[in-house]
């Protein structure tokens, strides 16, 4: 397979009326990415090294993400819709340029497995002209029938055209093919749109190429990999069966996920095993975790790498650029964001770091926040190695607390601090003996003024 040459064709016009969205329907996301970008994932691993977007319905917005997901993808703009065989053609400069295998997918079947299309690759391969991915659906209604006769596909008929007993047959179209290059201009310029829709149906290839003399057969993917999005219900499904194969893959690969169905991961969450995940907890995209890390209940994780035996949570937030070196601990009710936490630190509870360094095995306290911005700019706090940072601190960056600095608790600290050094930012603590008491029966006495003046008001309003 690796010697024939294979470009994937992925129709992306439709304008997806019932996803009720300005978004168009292809780029809404499964996983943290469109689902287009899974069909072209999919080619890639059945060996499609190139790729042609037919798009339509928000153009623009097609070529901006396509240049994020496939970068090398020509895009093709289908001007009218006039069925999937003219979607198709709209790529002939692609297809002209003369490739071994071309894979006819659909831009809102995010789960196609890989293993259909290099099947249907093999089958070409084989001899075949055309190769048709059908699936067998819980309830075939609806569905183009896969018309089958001595192991050749003869036609496909829609359900309307279907007799008695070609409706019983189970196995149906999933829409996605893939044609021999040398025949795929040929047969596709034989389509015609004699029919209700004055459309030209893709579908029509395989009653051309049986005419032809030419090999036509069926190949079977389940139905979760033939499984099309068209409103948020069926998008909320694919999410739900695709988290569920990630789940049992790290699982499977040694990570205890203790309550799976309240983990949620993204189409490139990195997660090593002997990792344990408690409940309810969210990987965003850009999240790596090594083995043996711990990540507790309610964590919320996106573009962060957690190194080997750290401990996240519970409530903990990472945000982009976290970086937890090995045995970092950030606890619960903390934020983490662009910055290193270096081996054996502890940020254990109610802090926020942000645009920092917090040296390996430093201390710090609880409700202690870097404040890094002063509302035009970001500045960066650096802690040395084995610091200790007092709670309720704030620390006004830029600035420096050396190695085995000690912050007193309540200090705002807007100066650097030396290696070893104590710094207090905080007043002085001022006592007055009695004055509690006196403030206490002075607030009593204005409280019971007040409600006695406002009855008064009340007696005269009456």
């Amino acid at each position: 397979m690796q010697t024939r040459s294979c470009l994937s064709v992925i129709l992306a016009a439709g304008e997806g009326t019932r996803m009720k969205s300005a978004t168009p329907k292809v780029l809404h996301q499964i996983a943290g990415l469109p689902m287009v970008a899974h069909v072209v994932r999919a080619a890639e691993a059945a060996g499609a090294r190139s790729q042609a977007l037919v798009i339509g319905h928000g153009a623009e917005d097609m070529r901006k993400a396509a240049a994020k997901f496939a970068p090398k993808a020509e895009t093709f703009v289908q001007e009218k819709r006039l069925g999937t065989a003219h979607a198709v053609l709209a790529a002939r400069g692609a297809i002209s340029t003369g490739y071994d295998d071309i894979l006819v997918m659909f831009g809102d079947t995010p789960l196609i497995d890989a293993e259909a299309l290099v099947t249907a690759r093999q089958k070409l391969a084989d001899g075949a002209a055309v190769v048709v991915i059908g699936f067998r659906p819980p309830s075939p209604a609806g569905y183009g029938r896969l018309i089958e006769k001595g192991g050749k596909l003869t036609a496909i008929r829609e359900e309307k055209d279907c007799s008695a007993e070609e409706k019983k047959i189970g196995f149906c179209n999933a829409g996605m093919m893939a044609v021999a290059g040398a025949h795929a201009l040929e047969l596709l310029d034989k389509v015609g749109n004699k029919n209700a829709k004055g459309e030209y149906y893709l579908t029509d290839i395989v009653e051309i190429a049986s005419a032809k003399g030419l090999d036509v057969v069926a190949t079977e993917t389940s139905f979760e990999s033939a499984l099309g999005i068209n409103n948020r219900a069926e998008l909320a499904q694919a999410e739900g069966i695709w988290q569920q194969r990630r789940r049992d893959e790290a699982m499977l690969s040694g990570v205890t996920l203790i309550a799976p169905d309240t983990v949620y991961f993204s189409h490139d969450t990195e997660i090593g095993a002997d990792t344990i995940v408690e409940p309810n907890v969210w990987f965003g995209p850009g999240v790596k975790i090594a083995g043996g890390a711990k990540i507790h209940a309610f964590s919320h994780i996106e573009g962060a790498t957690v190194a080997a035996n750290c401990d996240v949570g519970p409530f903990a937030r990472l945000r982009p650029g976290a970086d937890l070196r090995e045995k970092a601990k950030v606890g619960n009710f903390c934020e983490v964001k662009q910055a290193v936490i270096e081996e054996g630190a502890k940020v254990n509870h109610l802090t926020y770091i942000g645009d920092a360094r917090v040296g390996a095995g430093a201390n710090i306290g609880a409700g202690t926040i870097t404040c890094n911005y002063d509302g035009y700019s970001k500045f960066f706090t650096d802690i040395g190695e084995g610091a200790f940072i007092g709670s309720n601190s704030s620390l006004v960056a830029p600035v420096t607390i050396g190695k085995g600095g000690y912050i007193a608790s309540g200090s705002v600290i807007t100066e650097s601090v030396p290696d070893d050094a104590l710094a207090f930012g905080r007043a002085r603590q001022k006592t007055i003996p009695g004055k509690g008491k006196e403030l206490r029966e002075r607030f009593a006495s204005a409280a019971a003024a007040k409600k006695k003046a406002g009855t008064a008001i009340n007696r005269r309003s009456n």
